[in-house]
């Protein structure tokens, strides 16, 4: 019998290809969100979309083992922004984009089992962030469930806990999700440096009396506090899925943002809130801090106030309330879009914070 050429043999292999069902020519094996493998951190639903992982805060993380060389992340389509940490390569930011439900996060891994880590990198309400799951090679697995740490450290904030401009330049003239990351803000960073689980609450604009330049008065950070999105109403959040052993509030810069604000609102507002933290934590170290925001009648009016909560919290016998500075920002590092801390500046802060609990908690 008369051999093939070569060409037509490979020509026959393709079109045999061709026929095969795409599945089959890419196989991969798809690992839900609900899996016992995956651990998380943040104010996540499970009632929203069936299983799958919906949330709006910025930090949220999804730690995983997985084998294998490769891994993909299901989500909605242009939910934002993730950044990717694998085993110890240097993290990477990636992006979920519009038209897609598929984004890439590692490829050409070396066999065996590796340790996964994704953290959300923006405000999320408008985008409704869904994770649904991992792609991996055909037939690999999720490992054991990642050990978290034991400590854990709650961030309750504006747009500066959000990370707001942090990988801008100054120059930008509106608000980008491009120019936002959370990974590299002081609350980010010091919980890496603490060895930390991370909780956020956050959002741009807001405030504990009144929101940024006094809109949107209902929802304020007292208001939405206890629900699991940034919202007023809805699926409620259950405080005792974490409890904490710092909350650090970062809240005031809207409130005495624009116009006239109310200095008797604002302390009073700071004393109500907390005691609805202690009523939540009844255990954890509550940490006002401010800023970094440069030295003004404001800087001093939102200090005032935290000064009266604590007195407040005293007089009830609470002494585990504190007052944490920062040094004022004076733009010497650098600003990031719209007069916001620039990542040099949150480097900054990350180390005074750090330092701060340390002293206050005795974490080396």
């Amino acid at each position: 019998m008369k051999a093939i050429p070569c060409t037509h043999q490979r020509r026959a292999a393709l079109l045999l290809l061709a026929l095969l069902p795409i599945t089959l020519l890419f196989a991969s094996t798809f690992v839900k969100a609900t899996d016992p493998g995956f651990a998380y951190v943040g104010r996540i639903s499970w009632t929203t979309v069936p299983e799958a992982a919906v949330w709006t805060y910025p930090g949220i993380q999804i730690h995983a083992n997985f084998t294998g060389t490769s891994a993909k992340m299901k989500t909605n389509a242009g939910c934002g922004y993730f950044m990717v940490e694998i085993d110890s390569l240097p993290p990477k930011k990636v992006e979920c984009v519009k038209g897609s439900e598929q984004t890439q996060l590692a490829e050409g891994l070396a066999p065996g089992t590796h340790r996964l880590t994704l953290t959300y990198l923006i405000e999320g309400t408008y985008k409704k962030p869904t994770f649904y799951g991992l792609y991996l090679d055909d037939g690999c697995t999720l490992g054991d469930r990642p050990v978290l740490p034991e400590r854990r450290i709650e961030f309750i904030g504006n747009s500066i806990t959000c990370g707001y401009g942090i990988e801008g330049d100054g120059s930008e003239k509106k608000f980008l999700f491009s120019k936002q990351n959370f990974y590299e803000t002081y609350a980010a960073r010091t919980a890496r440096a603490l060895g930390a689980q991370c909780q956020v609450c956050a959002r741009s604009g807001i405030g504990i009396y009144r929101n940024y330049a006094g809109k949107i008065p209902n929802e304020i950070m007292p208001n939405i506090y206890p629900q699991t999105f940034y919202a007023t109403s809805g699926e409620q959040w259950d405080f005792s899925l974490f409890q904490p052993d710092v909350v650090c509030v970062n809240l005031g810069c809207n409130d005495t943002s624009v116009g006239k604000y109310d200095q008797h609102q604002l302390t009073e507002a700071f004393k109500r809130f907390t005691r609805t933290l202690r009523e939540h934590y009844p255990n954890a170290k509550i940490v006002y801090i401010i800023g970094a925001i440069p030295t003004s009648r404001r800087l001093t009016d939102i200090q005032a106030a935290h000064d009266a909560a604590i007195a407040d919290a005293a007089e009830r016998g609470d002494h585990e309330v504190y007052r944490m500075e920062f040094t004022p920002d004076d733009g010497s590092l650098g600003w990031g879009s719209q007069g916001h801390p620039s990542m040099r500046r949150h480097a900054l802060m990350a180390e005074e914070l750090t330092a701060f609990l340390r002293s206050i908690t005795g974490w080396e």
